[in-house]
């Protein structure tokens, strides 16, 4: 492998450059993470495969670039992500706890440890650190202290003032109408951009999270918080922020707003700004607030294995919309058992590696991911090299090392026995799913397919496809 230089897509100027760390001894990057007040869909888990590819790409880019280890944050919002855009409505977390009446720090660590499983299931490995916002509200205090000139008093808190800065939305792009509609208006606002930094609680409000302040006793702004937490772990200035394409909009505008007030430079912060697309059905865009938003566990008990969805969304480049449905996760999760068949097979093979045969594979994974990780191509060289019969099984299998260290779908230790999911409403089990499929074998050869199709059509009806031939040999999976 070469080397290719890494190009990536930087939303703050929408162009492809060429990047390279601030510091080549510590890459650092900083994602925005989960408000947990409940589980994430998976529209929300799309982004943080995404920025696991990006941390994966750099890792393996830095022995070959002379780059030191990544550093990378993400945070955990428990306090401060009103349930609108900006700063009308309540506190996304003070929602939650007053609609079941449990406590908001019970919520709050019930979440976060379910979002932290559900990067275990999909094979994210865990950031360098997990900051919780609750931790740091006295640096946000400190924080919002030293820009208060930057700022304003209203009754319900201190705002920033958008114009005290330069070049304010320069990350959003033009001026979009769609984008200040989301904004819900403050009496008393300045300018319709302009955001919370603090908000005081008003006269009766019952808030289970909130501290003393100079403004009076209230709760920190959410955008304040990855400003003081990105700074605290990463520095002024750091090399990428990654979040979700509607973070680009408004949230990210609004620290680097904060990040500038702070350095009183034009210095956005971070040097990249990167963000995934939405997951779409073909009725909408998935979220929380269409009530019947579809998370990982929903997937699980259809049958599928979260190293599906991780496929599926490797499938598509990350800065394009990913069209979700079960047709699509289907054939997702059946091109991950041939791909965990095709290397189980090689494994079984003797033989001994010389490394210099895969070169080329392994030179078209760097291109593929060095071009703004490109993951759909990255897996069309996948199977390249996993087909390419001129290279020795054991040498294929080494180089299999470094496609899952950039994909992390872990083909090496994968069975396709382990990828055999139950739903929840499965009529059938596996005993008995195994006793039938060895009476069709034995009807098959006697050839008495008659009754070959009736056993067959005896476990459709029970909720079981089976999958017969090459590659899935006698393989199957339970339907929902």
């Amino acid at each position: 492998m070469t080397g290719a230089p890494l190009l990536l897509y930087n939303s703050l100027g929408r162009a492809i450059q060429r990047f390279e760390p601030i510091d080549a001894t510590n890459v650092r990057l900083y994602s925005c993470g989960p408000t947990v007040y409940n589980c994430a869909h998976i529209g929300n888990l799309r982004a943080y495969v995404f920025t696991d590819t990006l941390s994966r790409v750099l890792t393996w880019k830095a022995k070959d670039l002379g780059w030191g280890p990544v550093t990378h944050v993400i945070n955990i919002t428990d306090v401060g992500h009103l349930t609108s855009d900006a700063d009308a409505g309540d506190d996304k977390m003070e929602a939650a706890a007053k609609a079941s009446g449990r406590d908001i720090w019970a919520i709050a660590a019930h979440y976060t440890d379910a979002f932290k499983q559900n990067l275990a299931d999909l094979h994210i490995r865990a950031p360098s650190r997990f900051p919780l916002a609750t931790d740091h509200v006295l640096g946000m205090i400190d924080f919002a202290q030293a820009i208060e000139t930057n700022c304003y008093h209203l009754e319900d808190g201190l705002y920033f003032d958008t114009t005290t800065v330069p070049d304010y939305g320069r990350l959003a792009g033009s001026r979009d109408d769609a984008r200040e509609a989301r904004i819900d208006p403050v009496a008393g606002k300045r300018h319709p951009q302009d955001f919370a930094i603090w908000r005081t609680s008003g006269p009766g409000e019952n808030r289970q999270m909130e501290w003393d302040s100079p403004w009076g006793r209230g709760a920190p702004g959410w955008h304040l918080e990855c400003s003081v937490m990105s700074r605290q772990y990463l520095g002024e200035r750091f090399d990428i922020h990654t979040g979700g394409i509607d973070h680009r909009e408004i949230h990210h505008p609004n620290e680097i707003a904060q990040n500038q007030a702070m350095s009183g430079t034009p210095d956005t912060g971070a040097t990249f700004w990167m963000h995934n697309n939405f997951v779409v059905e073909r009725d909408g865009k998935i979220s929380k607030s269409s009530g019947a938003f579809k998370t990982l566990q929903a997937l699980v008990d259809r049958g599928f294995h979260p190293l599906a969805y991780r496929l599926m969304c490797l499938q598509a480049h990350y800065r394009s919309e990913m069209e979700f449905s079960w047709e699509g996760i289907a054939a997702a999760q059946t091109r991950l058992k041939r791909l965990a068949q095709t290397v189980e097979a090689l494994r079984a093979r003797p033989g001994s590696a010389s490394a210099d045969s895969t070169t080329a594979h392994l030179d078209r994974l760097d291109t593929a991911v060095s071009d703004d990780l490109n993951t759909p191509r990255a897996l069309i060289a996948l199977d390249e090299l996993l087909a390419d019969k001129r290279v020795a099984a054991a040498d294929r299998i080494a180089a299999l090392a470094d496609f899952d260290a950039v994909l992390g779908l872990d083909l090496a230790q994968l069975s396709r026995a382990a990828l055999r999911v139950r739903p929840v409403t499965a009529t059938i089990d596996a005993p008995a799913i195994a006793e039938r499929l060895a009476e069709r074998r034995e009807a098959r050869a006697a050839r008495d397919f008659a009754a070959s199709d009736a056993i067959r059509d005896a476990l459709s009806a029970a909720g079981v496809e089976v999958m017969d031939g090459d590659p899935l040999g006698w393989d199957w999976r339970l339907d929902a």
